[in-house]
C-alpha cells in the first residue's frame, strides 16, 4: 500500500490508499497537494513552485490553479473594532484584536498568492463617524458597502464565538440560506478549519438569515467563527501568534479551494 505524506499549510496530513476509497476523496487529496505546492512548497523552494518531481518546476495543472487564483478579489473583514470590542474571553482577550490579527495575517497570505485582498479595517477602528447616532448600524452598513463595492468573488468575516457553557468549542462557519455560493464557500472553509486546527469534535456549517452582514450583501459572504472565547483552552490558543497563523493558513486553504472550484472551465 502506497502511503502519501505531504506537509500542508495546515500541518501534516497523512493520506493512505485505504482512506481514499472514493473518487471524490482522491480528487480532494490531489487538490490539497496542489494547494500545498502553491502555498508552502513554493516558499520553501526559493519562491518557485514544486513540481511532481520536486524540482521546483510547476506542472501545467499547478500553473493553471495558480493563474486561477491570481487576480481574484477577496474581502477580509475583521469583525468589531473601535468602541466595539466584541466578545471578551475568559482570559480577558478582546475579540476585536484577535479578529484583526488573523485578518492581517490572512491578508498577507492572500497577497502572496496574487489575490487582491480588500480589508474592511486595518487598525483598531470602527467604520463609523464619531458623531453618528448609531455607531453600530453605521459600522455594519459601511462594511456591507465595502464588500459590495469591491466586486469580490468572496467575503470572509472573521469573528470569535462565545457560549454560556465553557466546554463548548470549535470553529464554525455561517452563511445565508439563500446564497448557494455562500454555502459552498462555507463548506470549504469549515473543512479547512476542522482539518488545519485538528478539531476533534467537528462542527458543521450553519445557515443564518439574521446576521446583518449576511443578509445585506450581494457578494457571497461567510462569517468564520474561529474559536470560542468562553472556552479556556481555545481562548488561550487564539491569543497566541502561532495559533492565529494556523487559523489564517486554514482560511487561506479554504478560500483557495473555493476559488479553484468556482472558476473551473
Amino acid at each position: 500500500m502506497r502511503i502519501k505524506n505531504f506537509e500542508t499549510a495546515l500541518g501534516i496530513i497523512m493520506l493512505t490508499g485505504m482512506l481514499l476509497l472514493s473518487t471524490k476523496g482522491v480528487e480532494r487529496a490531489a487538490m490539497e497537494e496542489r494547494v500545498w505546492n502553491e502555498t508552502v512548497g513554493g516558499r520553501e523552494n526559493g519562491g518557485g513552485l514544486v513540481g511532481e518531481e520536486g524540482t521546483g518546476e510547476e506542472t501545467n495543472e499547478e500553473k493553471a490553479d495558480r493563474e486561477t487564483a491570481t487576480g481574484q478579489v477577496v474581502v477580509v473583514d475583521a469583525g468589531h473594532g473601535g468602541n466595539d470590542p466584541g466578545k471578551i474571553g475568559v482570559n480577558g482577550v478582546e475579540e476585536k484584536q484577535v479578529n484583526l490579527s488573523i485578518a492581517l495575517k490572512l491578508n498577507a497570505l492572500l497577497e502572496e498568492q496574487g489575490i487582491t485582498a480588500v480589508m474592511t479595517r486595518e487598525s483598531d477602528t470602527g467604520l463609523y463617524e464619531e458623531d453618528d447616532d448609531n455607531k453600530k448600524q453605521s459600522d455594519m452598513a459601511k462594511r456591507c458597502q465595502v464588500i459590495d463595492d469591491a466586486k469580490a468573488l468572496l467575503a470572509v468575516s472573521i469573528h470569535q464565538n462565545s457560549y454560556t457553557e465553557e466546554s463548548v468549542k470549535g470553529p464554525q462557519v455561517f452563511y445565508h440560506a439563500a446564497s448557494q455560493e455562500g454555502k459552498k464557500a462555507a463548506e470549504y472553509l469549515q473543512e479547512a478549519l476542522n482539518t488545519g486546527l485538528s478539531v476533534e469534535r467537528q462542527r458543521s456549517i450553519k445557515d443564518n438569515n439574521t446576521y446583518y452582514l449576511l443578509k445585506n450583501t450581494s457578494t457571497p459572504t461567510v462569517i468564520a467563527e474561529c474559536s470560542f472565547l468562553s472556552n479556556p483552552e481555545e481562548a488561550a490558543l487564539i491569543a497566541t501568534e502561532e495559533y492565529q497563523e494556523k487559523v489564517a493558513e486554514a482560511l487561506l486553504l479554504g478560500i483557495l479551494s473555493y476559488i479553484n472550484n468556482s472558476t473551473e472551465g
